[in-house]
């Protein structure tokens, strides 16, 4: 078994929510990806894309979840856009995603 899953789908499409229930039946860590990159940058995505635009957030994005991706037993819930770049969803070989 895998010891990473990835959530992924549409903003609102419930990753978190179903990622905490999922990682608490594994007994293993729930991380939100959106919440990680709020705590990297010290303040909101929402003003980050707009003061740095969309290219640099998705390169921000990139690295955040290619560093929790090395996270061993955890529910990885992610961002809404995530799956937009490609060098993320080459991520699938070491992560088991889930589209929701």
């Amino acid at each position: 078994m895998r010891s990473r899953i990835a959530l992924v789908g549409m903003p609102g499409s419930g990753k978190s929510t179903v990622g905490r229930h999922l990682a608490r039946h594994l007994g293993w860590r729930f991380i939100d990806s959106d919440h990680e990159i709020e705590r990297r940058i010290g303040g909101s995505i929402r003003a980050f894309f707009e003061q740095q635009g969309e290219p640099a957030f998705r390169d921000l994005e990139q690295q955040v979840v290619a560093d929790l991706a090395q996270s061993v037993d955890t529910v990885l819930a992610t961002g809404g856009g995530t799956v937009l770049r490609e060098a993320v969803r080459r991520g699938k070989e070491v992560t088991a995603v889930v589209e929701l």
